[in-house]
């Protein structure tokens, strides 16, 4: 065995091995040449080999890429060691300088693989991001083997509790980006450059399916192009043959052609059984209908790998695309949701597409899914042909429909529509002039169409909304704008800035646990002025905490008066409301309205096909408009403002004040100092979320004292049972308005409260525990002096490029 395979073996958390891997002689030069039966040999334990052999791939794929062993964990070669000739560094650091180059030669690479990616220069252009990933792989690098040298030491009090901390580090939700629009919009093509890959999903003239959610995001396992297809359960299914069955005995030959829940059964059915469904007599469970996706019967997921994008298109159209001309069968009706992978993405590092449908879904499990993430996006995407912008329905409706489960009920700060096709329609004659001024008329008429959308101005300011006029064949053609007429790198850029972000958030945390563990190293301290310190910022957090208390009983005060308005006028204006949502004043509002009102009321009151019925958004209007403008103003989207948000920021123990009082103490009140920035993000991340709920429980108050009487209006049949089914409802509002809507103003207050008592006992239990073990002396904690040094340096820059 040579140093490279132990150091290697000492970075990978496989300590234990060093000794069998000594005896089999493994050097550098075996270790790369090992394959599965000698790991097999060499590793019992399966865990152990599981992760041995991935790291060993991705090593050897890094080998046969750069022609030189650059393990992708090695440290990136750090700035103070610079000018030591490579013979006198240690062998860590040698290899750090190789990776550095290899990194270098990568982002090279990276622009000149395709023209799209000539037209980026990122490393030109933005060399942030190459220094960036590099910082952050280096100090990840460190903190690896900080917890697994801690984890080989005495288990302490203290020692558990930096492990932990060194865990959370990597806890980072993805922000996800919601993209609407109709077929044929350009959704996919614009997606297909923003991720400059121009085949990855599929585009052509195959319908693409609007029940099936796609997300794209970074593959961080391997290099390969993947997708892994989710299915909807098995009794979802079974209950959609079941909507199917009672479909058939209930509607006649002569209301087929114009039912519109018929219409999309029956293309949902073909899809899948060809025209064999129509037969009464087959088992559409049969296992041989689903003999090419064994997976669904498995509760299981499908994956495909392959090593290009294109060839991933093709497996993926008959998941996610249809053609009722073809004959063949297509398998989207089963699928819940696709995640592609993608290798190599610098965008997708820190974010994930979803190329959402319009409206939800009539299946449980993928309205769900739908909603969840629906109610998750930080950023909306509308996308909409140029030509049609102003006038496309299908985009305002979407926004309209949406906006109260992104805006109040979600966590949205952005809505970015996308005018696509931008390149050559509608011009005079095709120059870049003529696009440029057609592209700004076009973006000043979609401004004044939204400053005019009263329903979505309740819950998004005009400073959400921005406009983008792209072009996504152009992108990769570059025959007439430049990327800077064509604003899909304006999209990218937004994007990327992502990943700055992280770099300096994971690197802070770094820091901090490092003084803390610094701290612990210095010795015994005097215990009087220890004593003294602890008191000090246990008052300070308790004066931070009237505050924040202080802040919050107004906020309930708030909440008060505006839900007892709208009790009121939900119980005076509730009824109304319901009757003109039951007889809507649509042509063939009679008739043609009796299946999906039926459709509604066997999902709880809620239809989302093109007649979209929600009865519960109808009755409970009026408490909701009584309370949304004050919950936007005190739960933005942003975190950043409002009077709640506002005094969590503003929360402080005034430790920089403290350190010139007490300099023995500087490294624990660094550390408690950002550990209260840490807090504070994770109090306003979990506002943010329960406001959700806060939100939704107004509406699900509802929906859940109308269930009776929507599951005994959907029984009804026969001629003439609009009316009945329709009395049913309304005679039930009148019974239980009088308390359902006090029941809801009730929910709404006691889950403030809970928020309230629930914020100040993280604030509060969080801090004390980092104060408690701050000022604890513990020597058997290893010494991490030179990883203190570089990730401070690393810090301190990060900051100074920041400012």
């Amino acid at each position: 065995m040579d140093e490279f395979v132990r150091s290697l073996l000492t970075e990978w958390g496989f300590k234990n091995l060093i000794e069998t891997f000594k005896d089999e002689e493994v050097d550098k030069e075996s270790l790369l040449c090992l394959q599965e039966r000698h790991i097999d040999q060499l590793i019992p334990r399966v865990g152990q080999r599981a992760k041995f052999s991935e790291r060993l791939r991705e090593l050897q794929r890094q080998q046969e890429e750069h022609g030189a062993a650059v393990p992708s964990h090695q440290e990136v070669l750090p700035s103070d060691v610079s000018g030591i000739p490579p013979e006198d560094l240690p062998s860590s650091s040698k290899a750090c300088g190789n990776e550095q180059k290899v990194l270098k030669r990568k982002c090279t690479q990276t622009q000149t693989n395709s023209p799209a990616k000539k037209v980026k220069q990122e490393c030109d252009t933005e060399p942030d991001i190459c220094t960036d990933d590099l910082i952050l792989k280096e100090v990840k690098g460190h903190m690896t083997r900080v917890r697994n040298t801690l984890s080989d030491h005495k288990k302490t009090k203290l020692n558990f509790f930096l492990r932990k901390k060194i865990s959370d580090l990597n806890t980072h939700k993805k922000d996800l980006v919601g993209v609407f629009g109709k077929t044929g919009a350009g959704k996919s093509s614009l997606i297909n450059a923003i991720v400059e890959e121009k085949g990855l999903l599929p585009t052509g003239s195959l319908l693409a399916c609007t029940t099936v959610m796609i997300k794209v995001e970074a593959n961080t396992k391997n290099q390969k192009y993947e997708a892994e297809i989710e299915f909807i359960s098995k009794e979802d299914w079974e209950d959609e043959l079941c909507s199917l069955k009672n479909l058939l005995d209930e509607i006649s030959d002569e209301e087929m052609t114009e039912d519109e829940e018929y219409g999309e059964t029956t293309e949902k059915m073909t899809a899948f059984y060809g025209d064999e469904w129509r037969d009464k007599s087959k088992n559409l469970m049969n296992p041989k209908y689903f003999k090419e996706i064994p997976e669904f019967f498995r509760s299981g997921r499908k994956i495909i790998q392959v090593n290009a994008a294109q060839k991933l298109a093709e497996k993926l159209l008959k998941y996610t695309r249809s053609d009722s001309k073809d004959g063949q069968r297509w398998f989207w009706p089963l699928v819940k949701c696709v995640t592609v992978k993608v290798p190599n993405n610098d965008i997708l590092k820190h974010i994930t597409l979803v190329d959402l449908p319009g409206n939800g879904d009539e299946i449980k499990s993928r309205d769900q899914m739908w909603k969840r993430i629906v109610a998750s996006c930080s950023t909306v995407w509308v996308v909409s042909e140029m030509t049609r912008a102003a006038s496309d329905r299908d985009g305002w409706e979407i926004l309209e429909s949406t906006s109260k489960l992104m805006g109040n009920g979600g966590e949205c700060q952005n809505i970015y529509f996308i005018c696509t096709k931008c390149d050559d329609q509608g011009t005079d004659d095709g120059t870049t002039n003529s696009i440029l001024e057609r592209n700004q008329k076009a973006k000043d008429i979609v401004r004044n169409k939204f400053s005019k959308l009263h329903e979505v101005k309740k819950h998004f300011t005009d400073d959400c909304f921005k406009v983008f006029t792209v072009s996504s064949k152009e992108f990769f053609k570059q025959k007439k704008l430049n990327p800077v007429e064509n604003e899909i790198p304006k999209l990218q850029k937004l994007l990327r800035g992502q990943n700055n972000k992280q770099t300096l958030n994971y690197v802070r945390g770094a820091y901090r646990i490092l003084s803390l563990i610094k701290g612990a190293k210095v010795g015994k301290k005097d215990p009087v002025q220890t004593a003294q310190v602890q008191e000090k910022l246990n008052e300070n957090i308790e004066r931070e905490l009237q505050k924040v208390r202080k802040s919050m009983e107004d906020m309930l005060e708030v909440f008060e008066k505006c839900l007892s308005y709208g009790v009121e006028e939900s119980k005076n204006k509730s009824e109304d409301a319901l009757y003109r949502k039951l007889n809507p004043k649509k042509k063939g509002g009679g008739s043609s309205f009796h299946r999906p009102l039926k459709c509604a009321l066997k999902n709880n009151g809620v239809h989302k096909t093109k007649t979209q019925i929600n009865l519960n958004e109808a009755i409970s209007k009026f408490l909701t408009d009584s309370i949304d403008e004050e919950f936007r103003k005190i739960f933005p989207n942003d975190t950043k403002s409002g009077p709640l948000y506002e005094v969590i920021r503003a929360f402080s123990l005034d430790t920089n004040s403290m350190v010139d009082q007490y300099k023995t103490f500087e490294l624990q009140l660094t550390f408690i100092e950002t550990e209260v920035s840490k807090v504070k993000t994770n109090v306003c991340k979990d506002i943010r979320n329960r406001k959700k709920d806060i939100y939704s429980s107004v509406t699900e108050t509802v929906k859940e004292t109308m269930q009776k009487c929507y599951k005994e209006a959907a029984k009804k049949k026969g001629r003439g049972c609009l009316e009945e089914i329709k009395n049913i409802v309304q005679k039930h509002l009148h019974d239980v308005k009088g308390t359902m809507f006090d029941d809801s103003k009730a929910v709404v207050l006691i889950h403030l409260k809970d928020l309230k008592d629930d914020v100040q006992k993280q604030l509060s239990d969080t801090l004390q525990e980092s104060i408690e073990l701050s000022f604890k002396t513990d020597l058997s904690i290893p010494d991490f002096e030179n990883e203190f040094n570089l990730v401070k340096k690393h810090f301190d820059d990060l900051k100074m490029k920041k400012t």
